[in-house]
């Protein structure tokens, strides 16, 4: 008789952290369904992970920010009989710029991104949990959810919501067996800089960066252990502490200049 393996879904699993997250749970031979828009990246880690550690992967692409899509995934899976026993929620990106010059569609389809298409996610996936008595999920959040973020305001924003939002459920649904824990790390080298234009920003150009590998890494081990919130990296954790005993006027001050 053989044993049925464990499940997770991740989103953005194409790329960046979000791909590192997909190798980690394929990597403890967890079968993984892909959720993204690339189909054929997702492809070309389906064959890999597959040969290279005997699981099975599932595909699904699809554009989280339609607001139709968490419905869609959740009856594909559901349709392919699977039971999501990991959520990653990874899927998300930023902008750079003044938000009075940004582009008001982006800065909505980012909030459709980051927030709803997350929330919407959990909300289907936590159901069946709740009926099995187990489950994870992981939120990736950012340090930017510590604080106000100048010139990506609605960037940091949804993060300030990924993290309150991680950390009300990790109380509300430890008792019934599920564990949830926000991810916050700081500038990583991934895609995620060119796409939210941010080359220009002093927080990939000043600060000190760390890997997709790395983060993927502690976010992974967190999730197991159960730790509500995982920072990765001394530097990060540190200056979140002194963030935490800063005046906030301070702190968005501070920030605004390092983004210049």
């Amino acid at each position: 008789m053989t044993t049925k393996r464990p499940c997770a879904l991740i989103t953005g699993a194409t790329s960046g952290i979000g791909y590192e997250l997909a190798k980690q749970c394929a990597s403890k031979h967890i079968d993984c369904v892909l959720v993204s828009r690339n189909i054929d990246k997702m492809n070309e880690i389906k064959t890999d992970f597959e040969s290279t550690y005997n699981i099975t992967v599932t595909p699904f692409q699809i554009d989280l920010s339609d607001e139709t899509a968490p419905q869609r995934v959740f009856d594909f899976t559901t349709s392919q009989g699977l039971h999501i026993d990991i959520l990653i929620n990874n899927a998300g990106f930023g902008d750079f710029g003044p938000f009075d010059a940004s582009r008001l569609e982006r800065q909505n389809n980012m909030v459709r991104l980051n927030i709803l298409a997350l929330m919407n996610l959990t909300h289907y996936y936590v159901q069946p949990m709740i009926q099995k008595g187990s489950g994870r999920i992981l939120n990736v959040a950012s340090t930017a959810a510590f604080q106000a973020g100048p010139i990506m305001s609605v960037y940091y924003a949804t993060k300030a919501f990924v993290l309150s939002f991680s950390e009300s459920l990790s109380v509300e649904l430890k008792p019934k067996g599920i564990f949830v824990t926000a991810l916050c790390p700081g500038p990583t080298k991934t895609g995620f800089v060119e796409n939210a234009n941010l080359q220009r920003s002093g927080l990939f150009t000043n600060l000190k960066n760390t890997t997709a590998e790395f983060v993927a890494k502690k976010g992974y081990q967190s999730m197991l252990k159960g730790k509500v919130i995982e920072i990765p990296g001394l530097a990060n954790k540190t200056l979140i502490c002194m963030s935490k005993f800063a005046p906030r006027k301070l702190v968005r001050t501070v920030i605004l200049h390092i983004q210049k």
